[in-house]
């Protein structure tokens, strides 16, 4: 992986067209298993986690072309909010007939666990710290 000024994006370029087989996997997998909700759960359960994965990297690298301590209110509170999006939007699913929380959580946890150690892999060996670009101030 070549150093970019921010790894993020760089991170999500490599990962995001994995995101198609994981859908095509997911999807064929709950077909099998329970049918076309399951499928369709399985499915939004994989869009779910790329999407996560997206917001925290965009979000993460955006606040650390600012300052650190951005960058740290940004992690956590992007977490927090990620978190109750994901809350609310299960919920939300949860409501609907068709809807299977088991195909979900079954496709959602594998998916969320092979980005973080596929982004454990590319950064191997690299401080993240060092990877980040804060530009200088004028005082």
């Amino acid at each position: 992986m070549t150093t970019t000024v921010e790894p993020e994006r760089e991170l999500v370029r490599r990962l995001l067209p994995y995101t198609l087989p994981a859908l095509a996997v997911a999807a064929a997998a709950g077909m099998l298993l329970r049918g076309s909700g399951a499928a369709a759960s399985a499915s939004i359960g994989v869009g779910v986690a790329a999407a996560n994965f997206v917001a925290s990297a965009t979000s993460v690298a955006w606040a650390a072309r600012i300052s650190p301590t951005l960058l740290m209110i940004v992690g956590l509170g992007g977490f927090l909010l990620r978190l109750a999006t994901l809350t609310v939007a299960l919920l939300v699913l949860d409501g609907l007939a068709w809807f299977s929380p088991v195909a979900f959580a079954s496709a959602f946890m594998p998916t969320t666990i092979a980005v973080l150690v596929l982004e454990m892999k590319l950064l191997f060996g690299r401080m993240q710290g060092d990877l980040w670009y804060f530009p200088e101030r004028a005082s």
